[in-house]
């Protein structure tokens, strides 16, 4: 039997504009250029549990020339990070603090399916457990029916780090960004 969505999304509209673009994903997460890996959030629940982010993925990433040069492919490294990230928002969503928050576990990880460019990818978040200091989610990657990646992953508030800023989003130029001019 094929892998299943860690939770149903058939009830999810995902042609539909998100909740939140990128502008908005930036005023919670401080990754910037090439290394903000979500086009837009397109569906949470109430309570931020669960949530479902897009990103098209285009001939013109940073990683295309040298990761497979014939063949690009998503390294899963990047496809982990973007689930990550789509965890951090539903994290920042959560509490009103504002620290640093990496993630400090992967686990569980297995790929089913290379990501390539042109590929639609769809990221499914569900937290198991979470507090103003952790959240431990569930991640998938969905190019169309398909699974493309699973993993657990645990993250973590670096208090101590304090507050990164959210510096504007054009403050880091993007090759990708340069490309589309």
């Amino acid at each position: 039997m094929a892998a299943q969505p860690v939770f149903p999304i058939d009830h999810i509209d995902l042609a539909a504009p998100g909740v939140a673009g990128r502008k908005e994903i930036a005023r919670l997460l401080p990754h910037r250029g090439d290394m903000l890996l979500l086009d837009e959030v397109l569906w949470h629940s109430d309570d931020y549990v669960r949530g479902v982010a897009k990103r098209t993925v285009g001939a013109d990433e940073f990683w295309c020339a040298g990761h497979i040069p014939t063949h690009p492919v998503m390294p899963g490294v990047l496809l982990i990070e973007a689930g990550a990230q789509l965890a951090a928002w539903l994290y920042y969503q959560f509490t009103p603090q504002r620290w640093f928050a990496g993630f400090t576990r992967i686990e569980e990880t297995s790929f089913h399916l290379q990501v390539v460019p042109g590929d639609e990818l769809i990221l499914i978040c569900e937290c198991r457990k979470r507090s103003e200091r952790r959240f431990v989610c569930d991640i998938q990657g969905m190019v169309g029916e398909n699974i493309a990646f699973k993993s657990l992953i645990t993250g973590m508030a670096f208090p101590k780090v304090g507050e990164v800023p959210r510096v504007p989003m054009d403050s880091v130029p993007s090759i990708r960004s340069q490309m589309q001019h």
